[in-house]
């Protein structure tokens, strides 16, 4: 049975952990304004120096090789934006992750102590309700480390394919490029 310190103890560190995890989750959105707000300004730099480098053109073939040259840059930016934009999501949910994991082992550990006390406590010809009980709690117990791994496994899946599109998409507009400055041929 819980006493009344045991459970301001337990409000104590649910308030803690709360406060952790708010913390953790405001230093991602800030990361993720901080990120957005340097990639504006990047994208306004880089759209002056090219209206700029547009009105300088003097005919249609160096138009053709300016904009050829600008896909390529433009592609590469926007997969390594996503490349941030899931190195920001990815570290903050781990962060996440881990204070919950913590925390959670935390409360495992206290239920098993209550559930060891009432076994001990527990009238004798309860054996077989003692054994369900134990049995019950130790396949919760393997069903969420089973649910952590493969959580676990779907995030590395997830992060390989998101590096196997960003590779793809970078080698796509390389080609397209390479394939606007090549002369074509008159048939």
């Amino acid at each position: 049975m819980l006493t009344a310190e045991q459970f301001l103890a337990a409000q104590k560190s649910n308030i803690s952990t709360l406060f952790d995890l708010s913390q953790k989750a405001f230093e991602g959105v800030e990361k993720l304004v901080e990120l957005n707000l340097q990639v504006a300004k990047a994208t306004l730099d880089e759209a002056s120096q090219h209206a700029r480098a547009v009105l300088s053109v003097k005919d249609a073939q160096e138009l053709l090789s300016l904009q050829a040259s600008l896909l390529q840059p433009v592609a590469e930016k926007a997969a390594a934006y996503g490349r941030h934009l899931y190195d920001i999501a990815s570290g903050t949910s781990a962060e996440l992750s881990r204070l919950t994991e913590g925390q959670l082992a935390d409360a495992q550990q206290k239920f098993m102590a209550v559930v060891d006390t009432a076994v001990k406590n527990a009238p004798a010809g309860t054996e077989n309700a003692v054994v369900l009980v134990k049995s019950a709690v130790a396949a919760a117990n393997n069903a969420f480390d089973t649910v952590q791994k493969a959580a676990k496994q779907a995030a590395d899946v997830a992060e390989a394919n998101i590096q196997a599109m960003t590779s793809t998409a970078v080698k796509a507009s390389q080609a397209a490029a390479a394939n606007v400055k090549a002369p074509r041929r008159a048939a």
